[in-house]
């Protein structure tokens, strides 16, 4: 029976699982591995800081996220005002900024003579400005860069949960005798808590995985030590064990997330007892603060970032005219179609592994493998190196080959590996949840007809699937093309994305070189965004 179970399927299945769990394992066990002189100075001297810059970045950035996210998603869900059906949409742009952009633009807008010092000047003549504008870097200005590039996370999910809401909970309040703002806070807020909680939960995890904007402002967080320590000090075990710090936190946020939710239950209505939520209209005062909130969320995380980037690559051409666009278009977009490729084609074949066999152990393991999205990409990358390096120097040296970390490490293959690993559970449970949508008795008729699990595969599942195929690789490219710390770790030399060209100039200080690239970026990302705009907004 063991045997049996072992066909082709199940071993697809289950290698595809292993591979993508070995790098989260690594972390675990290197935790345990004895490290260099610089361990204990660093536990004596940064490791606390880095630890309580997190743990201020986080709280800072969830307030802010849930503040801006609720309150955009309960104006377009329950209110009727100018513009509302635009800003439903409109407002999902954010994701196209990446927050390392976000802080380029903060920069060279409010430093000293930069572009509001500029516009002044123009208006008002020649004075000393900088003395009255105000100045948003460190903690503050990576707090605002991740909150107006991550918001969307917590308005889609929170929006869906408001549509959904039916009319019946608003008159509830009404018969109870509560005033709109009541109604808010004891029924309509509660209800949407599990979807404000998930949509906190990602944010969370990207903010603790962010690298781009907190290394542009000079903030010493797990994410800067663990790279400083691989790249600086080439301590690849100090590396693991910081990673295993910021794990730690990442265990902690789900351990939390779990225990508000673990006696809470939240009942969707029957569709027989939906009753249609209708929109309030709102005139005067309230309906122009309406328009306003959702116009200034609205500019001030897309439009604002989008000006600034293209004020400096107009007032600086040269940049734009040394920039190799058709080499990093081509980078960008040749990850792109390698790694969606990739992920899709092998996420087709673990779920079918998990369909076909029903292995217990099969879907403990896939559960476990989809982890990898939650961690960090800065730890997977370095989790990718440390097992490399291992299974080189102990078991092809034992074969004796000479090595096989060139293959791997700095090159193409190793790049998109890493990009399969972080991105896996995107592509995995998308096609679980549409699979979940193909009755197995699809299948039973199939092979009832002669048909083999492999031509049910191909043209049954596939055909069904290919319109959730679409969308998924669309999702995983907006990912890959933001994706900045894996990019910089794992490249081959002297290979550029946008995202890695933009980081380079920035990080050199040159914000007008770094505009070009970062402008390319959010077109690209703002394209594929669209696309999948009315999925992600499905109502």
């Amino acid at each position: 029976m063991f045997i049996k179970k072992f066909n082709i399927w199940y071993l697809s299945s289950f290698l595809i699982s292993i591979a993508v769990a070995i790098p989260i394992v690594t972390v675990f066990f290197s935790f345990f591995d004895t490290t260099g002189n610089y361990s204990s100075i660093l536990k004596n001297t940064f490791l606390f800081e880095y630890i309580f810059n997190s743990f201020t970045l986080l709280i800072g950035v969830l307030i802010l996220t849930f503040f801006i996210g609720v309150t955009c998603a309960y104006l377009v869900s329950f209110y009727d005002f100018p513009g509302v059906n635009f800003f439903k949409w409109s407002l999902i742009l954010s994701f196209a900024v990446p927050a390392y952009i976000y802080a380029y633009s903060l920069t060279a807008f409010f430093e000293n003579y930069g572009t509001a010092f500029t516009i002044l000047k123009n208006i008002f003549g020649v004075a000393n400005y900088n003395l009255y504008i105000p100045k948003f870097d460190g903690m503050l200005g990576a707090i605002l860069s991740i909150s107006f590039s991550l918001f969307g996370y917590v308005y889609v999910l929170t929006r869906a949960s408001f549509f959904y809401q039916s009319q019946n909970l608003i008159e509830l309040g009404k018969n109870l005798g509560f005033s709109k703002k009541k109604s808010f806070f004891k029924i309509i807020l509660p209800s949407a808590r599990p979807a404000i909680v998930a949509g906190l939960s990602l944010v969370a995890m990207e903010t603790l995985s962010d690298f781009g904007s907190v290394s542009f402002f000079g903030i010493s967080t797990l994410t800067t030590g663990i790279y400083n320590a691989w790249i600086t000090f080439d301590d690849l075990t100090l590396a693991n064990r910081l990673s295993f710090y910021l794990l730690l936190f990442i265990l902690g946020l789900f351990v939390l997330e779990n225990l508000s939710r673990k006696k809470a239950q939240y009942h969707t209505p029957t569709k027989s007892g939906i009753k249609k939520k209708t929109s309030i209209s709102l005139k005067g005062k309230k309906s122009i603060f309406a328009f306003l909130f959702c116009f200034f969320v609205f500019f001030i995380s897309f439009i604002f970032p989008v000006l600034q980037m293209l004020y400096w690559t107009m007032s600086f051409p040269k940049h734009l005219s040394d920039l190799n666009l058709i080499k990093l278009f081509s980078n960008t977009i040749l990850l792109v179609l390698l790694s969606s490729t990739m992920l899709i084609f092998l996420s087709f074949i673990s779920n079918y592994g998990n369909r076909v066999t029903k292995s217990k152990l099969l879907n403990i393991l896939t559960t476990f493998s989809v982890s990898g999205y939650a961690i960090p990409g800065i730890i997977l990358a370095i989790a990718f190196i440390t097992f490399i390096s291992w299974f080189d120097n102990n078991i092809v040296s034992f074969f004796g080959i000479k090595t096989i970390k060139s293959i791997f490490i700095g090159s193409i293959l190793g790049l998109i590996l890493v990009y399969f690993i972080r991105f896996y559970s995107l592509a995995s449970n998308g096609i679980k949840s549409s699979y979940l949508k193909i009755n197995y008795s699809i299948d039973e008729s199939a092979y009832l007809l002669g048909y083999s699990k492999f031509k049910t595969f191909t043209n049954i599942h596939i055909p069904y699937l290919k319109n959730s195929v679409l969308l998924i690789g669309v999702l995983i490219a907006i990912e890959i093309i933001k994706e900045l710390p894996i990019t910089l770790i794992m490249r081959p030399f002297n290979f550029e994305t946008f995202a890695t060209s933009a980081y380079i100039f920035a990080s050199q200080d040159l914000l007008e070189a770094a505009a070009a690239p970062s402008l390319f970026l959010i077109i690209i990302a703002s394209f594929f965004i669209l696309i999948t705009s009315r999925y992600i907004l499905k109502d």
